[in-house]
């Protein structure tokens, strides 16, 4: 009896050992093909090709759309392959026979879809200034606004008129901050404290002029500052107006001829060399009335304003030294006032009587100076 349980117990390990191999030794097969887009029949690479049943088996497509799955046991599967842009495509069923191996053509409808219209807008911050270390009463100008401003003759200080505490002059740029007169305001160009920047300079208000030396063309974006100046600001009083010239060009070559009211601008800017980014840009402008008077079959006009300006800044960035710019602004201004020659003066004598109740006595009176 002990025997027949011992060949009993041997059987069974031998029928379960034959399960567990025939198990190990299950028939696998391999799964080919490409992938190709619909319309035009081109391969698509990198599509990622898989089994939904094994998620663990799957694979990627090569440059030619190829793609191929190795040892994948007999049986039926669901086969699906997914790129970004084209529709998912599903294979349903597939028999895989340990006989032959299976080809799939996988062909990949591209997914269109139709956005709503998407616009950009810049938005800037008009409150907070180039110097990070104002906290208040400070206001960044661009060029930009410069230029659309109505009456501003493209003059960054005509535009402060409108901020509160500014008062400025009608027929100057004369600025006037909190009261304090427009001499005491502080100009400053590329960090530099420098003379007030305008034609005709303290002629009409002092401390002021009637238009800016410093073109639109060069400007950059601006700083104005009304209170609350930062340290390095030791020498104003009621304002600072921290003006910046900005950089030429460093890829391409730029050429600008402007005429208007004001005056005939040529400017131009480019890069100094490709290499190492460094650019160049200058303006300069002469007066149209200078201008119109030197061509003037007239001759020399009076009471004509000519005056010329220019304005340069080069730009070298370097690796490792940092960033050197060499800048510079000049300006010429000539007015001719209206004299009379003296010869066309004329004296007229008058005479007046005057009577006394004690002394009669004529008096006469001096001369009287007339012009014509």
């Amino acid at each position: 009896m002990k025997q027949l349980s011992i060949y009993i117990l041997l059987i069974i390990s031998a029928l379960f050992s034959t399960n567990l191999l025939a198990q190990d030794n299950k028939p696998t097969q391999t799964i080919r093909g490409a992938v190709i887009d619909r319309e035009s029949g081109a391969p698509l690479s990198y599509v990622s090709v898989g089994l939904l049943d094994l998620p663990q088996v799957g694979t990627t497509t090569d440059d030619e759309g190829k793609f191929i799955i190795n040892k994948v046991p007999v049986g039926r599967y669901d086969l699906q392959a997914t790129f970004m842009g084209y529709e998912p495509a599903v294979f349903r069923e597939i028999m895989l026979t340990s006989a032959k191996e299976v080809y799939l053509e996988i062909q990949l409808h591209e997914n269109v879809r139709e956005l709503d219209e998407v616009v950009v807008r810049p938005h800037i911050n008009k409150e907070e200034a180039l110097n990070k270390m104002a906290l208040s009463g400070a206001r960044m100008l661009s060029v930009e606004e410069a230029s659309r401003f109505a009456g501003g003759m493209d003059d960054p200080a005509r535009l402060v008129s409108s901020f509160a505490g500014v008062s400025p002059g009608v027929g100057n740029n004369g600025i006037s901050v909190h009261g304090n007169a427009p001499n005491l305001l502080q100009w400053r160009l590329e960090d530099v404290e420098i003379p007030n920047p305008n034609h005709f300079a303290d002629v009409a208000a002092l401390g002021g002029g009637v238009l800016s030396s410093l073109s639109s063309n060069v400007l950059g974006n601006s700083d104005f500052y009304t209170s609350a100046f930062p340290a390095e600001y030791n020498n104003a009083v009621s304002g600072v107006f921290d003006m910046k010239l900005r950089n030429g060009n460093s890829q391409k070559f730029q050429h600008a001829l402007q005429a208007g009211i004001l005056g005939l601008d040529a400017a131009s800017e480019g890069p100094l060399g490709k290499k190492h980014n460094a650019s160049y840009i200058f303006n300069y402008r002469y007066s149209t009335t200078g201008l119109m008077n030197k061509v003037s079959p007239a001759g020399d006009l009076e009471q004509v304003m000519d005056y010329q300006d220019l304005n340069f800044k080069l730009n070298f960035p370097t690796k490792k030294a940092g960033v050197f710019s060499v800048w510079g602004t000049a300006l010429i201004d000539k007015i001719k006032p209206e004299t009379e020659s003296p010869e066309a003066w004329e004296y007229i004598r008058r005479q007046r009587f005057a009577d006394e109740t004690d002394v009669g006595r004529r008096r006469i009176e001096p001369p009287l100076l007339l012009r014509q």
